[in-house]
């Protein structure tokens, strides 16, 4: 009798309080969790989008914020942030249309806004949702990118 092996997915939460530690947290957690996967050439753009994710999390809302990363195929994995502020943040309000979506310029003088649209750079696919309530009655958004091998040429530029 054959049997049947599931493909090898997985994924890993991780719920980080409001604490200015938490991007820290996310950072080595899930840089920890794609090389032991044997996806090290993630590991610099997964800890680079998920630090600015939770920081934008902790700036902009004042509760718990949940991470989640899997693996959607050999190559690439998902990222996602859900925090309890049901705003979301110009960069992705629109959703992209297979890695073409218009990054918004960010003024230069401004003394914030550059975060997101680094995730937008380095992700090869990103979204958003937000609801006033969820199925538990919690308000809050998600915020979700995508990453690859062929993220890796803006992040490498970013983080030199």
């Amino acid at each position: 009798m054959a049997t049947v092996s599931p493909e090898n997915r997985w994924s890993y939460s991780l719920t980080l309080p409001h604490d200015p530690r938490s991007a820290r947290i996310a950072r080595l957690t899930l840089r920890g969790a794609v090389e032991s996967h044997g996806m090290g050439e993630l590991a610099d753009v997964t800890e680079l989008v998920v630090s600015e994710l939770v920081t934008n999390s902790y700036l902009y809302s004042d509760g718990p914020t949940e991470v989640r990363l899997k693996k959607v195929t050999d190559e690439r994995v998902r990222i996602s942030v859900w925090d309890g502020n049901p705003e979301v943040p110009s960069p992705f309000e629109r959703p992209v249309i297979l890695g073409k979506g218009r990054i918004p310029e960010i003024d230069p003088e401004a003394p914030r806004g550059r975060g997101l649209r680094i995730v937008r750079l380095c992700a090869d696919n990103w979204g958003s949702w937000s609801g006033d309530q969820d199925y538990l009655g919690v308000r809050g958004k998600l915020l979700w990118c995508e990453v690859s091998p062929a993220s890796m040429a803006f992040a490498v530029t970013v983080t030199a």
